[in-house]
């Protein structure tokens, strides 16, 4: 089966330590070749500027990682193509990997519209409104105050409907969630797993889910362990208890996974990086029909492409 993941910290990773060797170092979750063990797969690639990184520099931080992700991924590697739109994805031959540039969270573009617009010329397709905290677009999930969306914030989400673009709504407040799913075209929620199974303030409410799945919205299911289950070592079975009941909320078309590897410090049993997609596709095929399988792991995603 092909896999479509909806979330990597590869190039976070890559900007913080520029010795690690992109096509097999061994601390990398996603590497060349782990993303290699699967059949024409395609990986989302989050820009991500850590928060203490001064609000001045955020900007260079991110066009650093897209260097990198130019120079040291795409150019280095022509087997790894990047995907501006849906047909760049059926155009993939066997050896080939689809790459996607994402943005997590709108620190690095300020209050200046234009830094979106030229992101989405470098290959942008699916923004994430805030990491945990306050920007000038939204409150993130951690912001006590809960306040929602910036009348910026309105327009970035406007901008991003225009071009046909995802807005990434996993690590906003409920608040910026609500105001932002009512505007958003094209919502997901990239990694973000079920609040009732395990209480973080970074999963999705049963409203909160059954409003995303009303709007034709994909959720990925993140592999993060603190947000499966709340004990010492999350297992394969916890993953699916987060699948068994985002269907049974309706969700069979609208959930895919975003892993959230290199992200994370700690991972899941079975789930230690990516080439155990292998091995947890054939543990989905033990529970579920492999129809459901291939549209939880790929298909379902690609659905709902709508650059």
């Amino acid at each position: 089966m092909r896999v479509f993941d909806a979330h990597c910290d590869m190039l976070f990773k890559l900007w913080r330590d520029k010795k690690i060797n992109v096509y097999d170092d061994e601390s990398l979750h996603v590497s060349i070749s782990k993303l290699k063990t699967m059949d024409k797969p395609t990986q989302c690639f989050a820009i991500y500027v850590p928060e203490n990184v001064p609000f001045t520099h955020r900007l260079a931080v991110a066009h650093s990682q897209i260097n990198i992700f130019y120079q040291k991924i795409l150019k280095k590697y022509p087997e790894i193509k990047l995907i501006k739109t849906k047909s760049d994805i059926d155009r993939l031959t066997e050896n080939e990997i689809g790459a996607i540039l994402t943005l997590e969270g709108c620190d690095a573009i300020g209050d200046q519209l234009e830094q979106l617009e030229i992101l989405f010329q470098l290959g942008v397709r699916s923004v994430g409104l805030t990491w945990n905290y306050a920007n000038l677009v939204a409150d993130g999930a951690l912001e006590k105050r809960n306040g929602g969306l910036t009348n910026f914030g309105r327009k970035v989400i406007s901008y991003l409907n225009s071009q046909n673009l995802w807005t990434d709504l996993s690590h906003t407040c409920e608040r910026s969630f609500w105001e932002a799913l009512d505007l958003a075209n094209y919502p997901i929620a990239s990694h973000s797993n079920v609040y009732k199974l395990c209480p973080h303030v970074r999963n999705l409410k049963d409203e909160q889910i059954r409003a995303m799945f009303k709007k034709n919205g994909m959720i990925g299911v993140t592999f993060v362990p603190y947000f499966t289950a709340n004990t010492p070592q999350p297992i394969l079975s916890d993953v699916l208890h987060h699948i068994d009941y985002l269907c049974s909320l309706g969700g069979e078309n609208n959930i895919g996974f975003g892993s959230d590897f290199d992200g994370i410090d700690l991972t899941i049993k079975g789930l230690e990086n990516y080439a155990c997609y292998y091995g947890f596709i054939n543990h989905m095929l033990k529970y579920y029909p492999q129809k459901l399988v291939n549209k939880l792991v790929y298909q379902n995603f690609i659905d709902h492409i709508s650059f």
